[in-house]
């Protein structure tokens, strides 16, 4: 009985090497290459693409691949908050005045709710207007975005700088019909271009750090043009002041004037002549 038991247990264990040993060599083994068949050699192997060839670089896109794929919508907010926080510091330097921590807070308010309906949006971009030709679909996804995008977002950027500084309604319309129309023709400029080159080129993790670094540019301009609406809006606010101003300082001015004439008499001959 033990003798018969100790032979299935040998038995059953050769039978399992063998099968481990048939299993390995089906994996390893390989194809004889056929007559017409090419064998690779370090001439015909492609090489990789300059952007991965980058080192640091290219890790750093990896790691932020990953964490798009991982979460998608928390790398999102993540990366608005970084391209809106140097857009903002970047066009307060360009003003040439005092740091103002405030317009930084709106700034990052601003970006933080627009990451998530502008992600989507690419999804959605990306996901429709596909053709057979390549061109049209290219085409049409640029006309889609410039025409629809580009015009709610600059109406929400500026609308909401507005309200954020606690100006009224009819301030917040001003604002948007101010600067919508010249933000827009900008954008013509731009991003069609970029656009198309994301579309074409930029695989579809990377297109939103892609759009990410030209948009810290144009941010920038935005936060520029913004600023500018604001102090057109400070010198209209104050004109009226200003005036009230001269037209109080000009009786005492003329006042001043008659007393020094009358205490001259040769000055009060002369602007009589």
């Amino acid at each position: 009985m033990a003798a018969d038991l100790l032979l299935r247990a040998v038995l059953r264990r050769k039978v399992e090497f063998l099968r481990h040993v048939r299993q390995r060599r089906a994996q390893y083994s390989t194809k004889p290459p056929t007559a017409g068949e090419q064998i690779p050699t370090p001439g015909n192997v492609p090489n990789l693409p300059f952007w991965q060839r980058l080192g640091p670089l290219t890790r750093a896109a990896f790691a932020y691949a990953r964490a798009q794929r991982k979460r998608p919508y928390t790398t999102q907010v993540a990366t608005s908050l970084v391209i809106y926080f140097f857009s903002d510091i970047s066009a307060q330097r360009m003003g040439g005045k005092d740091y103002d921590p405030k317009r930084t807070v709106r700034s990052l308010i601003i970006g933080s709710i627009s990451s998530i309906p502008s992600f989507r949006w690419t999804l959605w971009l990306s996901s429709n207007f596909n053709y057979s030709s390549r061109i049209l679909s290219l085409g049409t996804k640029v006309v889609v975005n410039q025409l629809c995008f580009t015009p709610i977002f600059n109406s929400y950027f500026f609308g909401m700088q507005a309200f954020l500084a606690g100006e009224s309604w009819k301030d917040i319309v001003e604002r948007i019909r101010v600067t919508v129309p010249v933000s827009f023709v900008n954008s013509c400029k731009l991003w069609p271009a970029v656009t198309a080159f994301s579309f074409t080129f930029i695989p579809m993790e990377y297109r939103s750090l892609f759009a990410g670094v030209v948009a810290v540019g144009w941010q920038t301009y935005l936060s520029f043009l913004n600023r500018r609406a604001e102090d057109g809006k400070a010198i209209e606010q104050a004109a009226p002041a200003l005036a009230a101003k001269a037209m109080e300082a000009e009786p005492t001015q003329l006042k001043a004037r008659q007393v020094e004439l009358s205490t001259r008499p040769e000055m009060a001959m002369a602007a009589a002549n």
